[in-house]
């Protein structure tokens, strides 16, 4: 391993600070631990020293243990994750060092038929960082040096981190699986989510019309004052798909961006017009959901699955942020030592846009906006 050779960079310790997930006995602990191992980084890895990570709904789901397999415990989570190469293993090309990188969190294997084909997020090897390897709730951490993508000139830290899973996924349902289209009615799902928020934007950049679910009256006026929309309407409102085929003359929309599950599929579907897409990413209000046959065929809807996003994809949405023409919200960056509460308040419900941790930030939170 070669370690960064700059004056102005500080000696690599060999102890960190990391929020680790422990066997409580009574479930899973979260708790930060200030006498973690640096990682030592293999031949093909390099050492990042984080500088921003976001909070995302797979944390939370690691936490509760409701991830497919379950994770190797004490782990770190942070699947989204910015920061500085300081060192690298020894195959790794050496102009990585020093240098301000984003990391692709869908792991792939480079080999296969899928990887061949350039869709690496159905690697049948595929891992996403910091759920099947250690992520970045902590002062460093070691990453696979082809999953590094050079930080963009006009982008911070926390604007990068603030789009690394949600902006390729949010493309590839879009563009990728739905074949979204300029002059489509777009329905976006939680408009306030890390996810929804870009997905407004991305829709209405591609010539959508845009109508976003929030919950609640004070996510609605965000969403008007934040969000290019054209309708907002409150999903804790039961007749709220009523005012969505209003909207639409009582069409319905073509497309609907889902990612809630249970909570929202059921007024998702009675939005969509004839010949309608529904395009879906995630559940994590209840994975279970039914749907009417008549309708699927009569209406000729279709439902399309979705899982992250391409190396492509990535690629596209960082150009598009670079360019201005997204801009990631984020409400709020906190420290590590305040990762418990950063958590209960996404699962609260009570965040719009993204929430960040700075892992070399030991004291009280910090503020929405950095120049970093």
């Amino acid at each position: 391993m070669t370690a960064v050779d700059d004056p102005g960079l500080a000696v690599i310790p060999t102890v960190m600070r990391a929020a680790r997930l422990h066997d409580s006995g009574n479930g899973l602990e979260l708790r930060v631990d200030s006498d973690v191992a640096v990682p030592h980084c293999g031949p093909d890895q390099v050492l990042l020293q984080v500088r921003s990570c976001g909070l995302n709904q797979v944390d939370l789901l690691t936490r509760s243990g409701q991830t497919p397999q379950s994770v190797p415990l004490p782990h770190i989570s942070g699947t989204e994750v910015a920061g500085d190469v300081v060192a690298i293993g020894d195959n790794v090309n050496p102009d990585w060092l020093g240098q301000a990188v984003v990391v692709d969190p869908v792991v792939s294997c480079g080999e296969c038929r899928q990887c061949y084909r350039g869709e690496t997020n159905q690697c049948r090897t595929g891992l996403i960082f910091g759920v099947q390897t250690p992520g970045g709730y902590a002062e460093y951490v070691a990453a696979p040096a082809r999953q590094l993508i050079a930080l963009p000139d006009n982008l911070t830290y926390d604007q990068a981190t603030a789009i690394a899973v949600t902006g390729p996924t949010t493309w590839h349902m879009l563009h990728t699986r739905a074949g979204l289209r300029a002059g489509d009615d777009v329905l976006v799902i939680a408009a306030g989510s890390g996810i929804g928020s870009l997905a407004v934007q991305v829709a209405h950049a591609s010539g959508a019309r845009v109508i976003a679910t929030v919950g609640g009256a004070a996510k609605a006026k965000k969403a008007a004052e934040l969000l290019p929309v054209d309708l907002v309407v409150d999903h804790s409102d039961p007749d709220w798909p009523r005012r969505v085929r209003e909207y639409t003359d009582g069409r319905g929309v073509d497309l609907v961006f889902e990612h809630v599950g249970a909570a929202t599929w059921k007024g998702s579907l009675a939005s969509m017009a004839r010949g309608g897409r529904l395009v879906t990413s995630g559940g994590h209000s209840g994975f279970e959901v039914d749907f009417n046959l008549w309708h699927l065929f009569i209406k000729e809807h279709t439902l399309i699955g979705s899982y992250a996003g391409t190396r492509d994809d990535f690629l596209t949405i960082l150009d598009l942020a670079n360019r201005g023409v997204i801009t990631p919200i984020v409400q709020q960056v906190f420290p590590l030592e305040e990762i418990v509460d950063a958590q209960n308040l996404l699962a609260d419900r009570k965040v719009f846009g993204k929430l960040l941790l700075d892992p070399q930030c030991p004291g009280s939170s910090g503020v929405t906006s950095r120049g970093r």
